[in-house]
């Protein structure tokens, strides 16, 4: 149930461990260019005369990801079912359960408790499944 949102939120932490490989490269890069290790000889084997291509790389990889991102996130919202708009509001747009209850016009307290529904069966679905 709701694997969509399992798919999601892995795509999501691929994406964000990658701008920070990129980052982290990126400052390597800096250091061997402008900082402390710009007097250090290279070879053409060695990790740091390679930092060019490697992020270049990273960075074609990231957009291809971000592109499913956005495809992922256009096919959960059409997806239906008031467990998929609790699940997608909170989960991928990031808003709070009472400002979702309020978009809905549930009751908070309703919006809650089926919130917490829904993550006891898929943490159940999952465990079973496992």
């Amino acid at each position: 149930m709701h694997e969509w949102l399992k798919n999601y939120q892995t795509l999501e932490d691929e994406i964000a461990e990658m701008y920070f490989n990129i980052d982290r490269n990126k400052n390597e890069l800096r250091r061997w260019l402008s900082g402390d290790l710009s007097k250090v000889k290279l070879t053409s084997e060695s990790h740091g005369s390679q930092l060019e291509e490697i992020i270049e790389a990273a960075e074609y990889e990231l957009a291809y990801k971000m592109n499913d991102l956005e495809d992922m996130k256009k096919l959960i919202n059409t997806f239906r079912g008031l467990d998929n708009k609790i699940l997608y509001m909170k989960h991928v747009e990031g808003k709070r359960l009472i400002n979702i209850a309020d978009e809905l016009g549930k009751s908070p307290n309703y919006i809650y408790n089926r919130h917490a529904q829904i993550m006891k069966m898929m943490e159940y679905a999952e465990s079973v499944n496992g």
